[in-house]
């Protein structure tokens, strides 16, 4: 249970009272949709945790299109869901994965160790014939304790630091599609292309019809890296490196960090320079 469980797993354990679940669908573009969406049917006990409004910080000159949210404020709405250090959380969004990954790291973060994203999320559980409702719960607030996990956050000036050195290590990893990474289009930032040196591993690839792959197939998508090298993974915000990041840990890398601000941070300082093409 360390990364991902099934809805088999989550249908058996939905009463049990040590289980919190999180309902963090989202869309890009139509920010309002995701808690539509919770509104009108969800897994019965879950909470919504909004992409933009809980899971990220407004949006500055430096720090990404979703900083981090601010810990504190994080940390009091997690435990007004009811969440403390003792229970099992499964996170879950559309199917994507992208979405419940980001609030798995962020748990993680915090220090908590019992968090896992739901395979298939509410695509596979619908298409599953389980149990929706349309009813708001509401918890007991609990109290958490913190243990923030610094070396699973990669700072600006520690990516910068990399690229100014000749033997780019730790390894960058950019999470975006192909296109993205090459600098064909870039729909979204300032400028097109990657933070140099990095090479490509496109997120979606780590899963398969909405589930992780398993650790085996997750070895061979980073064969050519040695899994005791250190990591840095990064995407366009910080959001879609987050399936990267778990990927990465079910292959066996200990060594991982997050550059939260990620390719849209690396861009809002004008004097830095990308690169374009295959690495």
């Amino acid at each position: 249970m360390d990364f991902v469980i099934n809805k088999e797993w989550l249908n058996e354990h939905l009463n049990s009272e040590g289980v919190v679940i999180v309902d963090c669908r989202f869309e890009l573009g139509n920010p309002d949709k995701g808690a539509g969406l919770y509104e009108e049917n969800h897994i019965p006990g879950a909470v919504y945790f909004d992409l933009e409004k809980q899971l990220s910080a407004p949006i500055s000159k430096h720090g990404g299109r979703h900083p981090l949210p601010d810990i504190v404020q994080f940390k009091s709405e997690i435990e007004k869901a009811g969440i403390d250090n003792t229970k099992t959380v499964i996170a879950y969004d559309g199917g994507e994965g992208s979405y419940a990954s980001r609030f798995w790291w962020l748990l993680r973060f915090l220090g908590h160790e019992k968090v896992v994203v739901l395979n298939e999320g509410f695509k596979g559980w619908v298409e599953a014939g389980y149990m929706t409702t349309e009813d708001i719960p509401e918890y007991e607030t609990a109290e958490f304790t913190l243990n923030i996990r610094r070396e699973m956050l990669a700072s600006y000036e520690e990516v910068k630091e990399v690229v100014e050195q000749e033997d780019k290590s730790p390894i960058l990893i950019d999470s975006r599609e192909d296109r993205r990474y090459i600098g064909e289009v870039e729909p979204i930032d300032r400028i097109p292309g990657h933070i140099p040196g990095a090479i490509n591993k496109f997120w979606a690839e780590g899963l398969e019809q909405g589930s992780f792959k398993d650790s085996k197939k997750q070895k061979k998508r980073f064969a050519e890296l040695d899994s005791k090298d250190p990591i840095i993974v990064y995407c366009g915000s910080g959001v879609t490196a987050a399936p990267n990041y778990i990927a990465l840990k079910m292959a066996g890398f200990d060594n991982v960090k997050l550059y939260a601000g990620s390719y849209s941070d690396w861009v809002s300082y004008e004097e830095n320079p990308v690169e374009k093409g295959k690495k």
